[in-house]
């Protein structure tokens, strides 16, 4: 039997974790981003910017899937204002763990000097390496090892470009898991029973967020 109320004991535990995570993120996300040459003003918006959006999720599109809507499954309606329907699996892209990393890498390409035939040939690679690595999950979406295309985007960075190979490692890593292991994943997620894929839907812990993280570290 469960007890009937928590121990105040856990509760201040629980707290404690949560902000201990927070702190180790945040320490984590400032070391990076002053790595890849942001201001510490730039720094902090984009921090603030990436914790808020990550509880929010942009829908796309719609796509016929195998997914059956059941109102008894409380699943189905954690997902409000989104509306679900049988046959439609919703794909939506999440601000903070898919959107701005995508944005940034961007930025990156466009103010670190990277040559677009170094970025297309390092993306592809860790593009290949995310398929290859991720797979479907029933009721979920799309799984793959959290170390793969980290490891994988800092050796590719520190083979075609060592002189710049920080912006490199978050560019091919974060853009590599969009399009290995969510945009080219997408038939499978047509068949999986799960009303709504959301890229970078884990927020702050999700791969492509931590991905792009921990790539430059790697990079040291």
């Amino acid at each position: 039997m469960l007890p009937k109320q928590i121990p105040p004991q856990f509760i201040f535990l629980g707290i404690l974790l949560v902000v201990v995570i927070i702190f180790i993120q945040i320490e984590v996300f400032s070391l990076v981003l002053s790595r890849l040459g942001l201001s510490p003003a730039s720094a902090s918006a984009l921090l603030v910017t990436t914790l808020v959006g990550s509880m929010l999720n942009l829908p796309l599109i719609k796509v016929a899937s195998s997914f059956h809507y059941d109102p008894d499954n409380p699943l189905h309606h954690t997902m409000l204002p989104f509306r679900f329907t049988d046959g439609r699996t919703l794909i939506a892209i999440n601000v903070g763990g898919g959107l701005i990393p995508v944005l940034f890498s961007i930025f990156l390409i466009l103010n670190s000097g990277l040559s677009m035939v170094i970025v297309v040939l390092a993306i592809s690679a860790v593009s290949a390496i995310s398929y290859l690595f991720s797979r479907p999950i029933a009721n979920m979406g799309i799984g793959m090892p959290l170390f793969v295309a980290p490891v994988s985007a800092a050796f590719t960075a520190m083979i075609l470009s060592p002189d710049n190979a920080p912006a490199l490692a978050y560019v091919c890593g974060s853009l590599g898991v969009v399009i290995g292991a969510d945009l080219l994943r997408i038939k499978d997620i047509r068949l999986l029973n799960t009303p709504i894929a959301s890229i970078g839907g884990a927020g702050t812990f999700d791969g492509i967020f931590m991905t792009g993280l921990i790539a430059v570290l790697l990079t040291y």
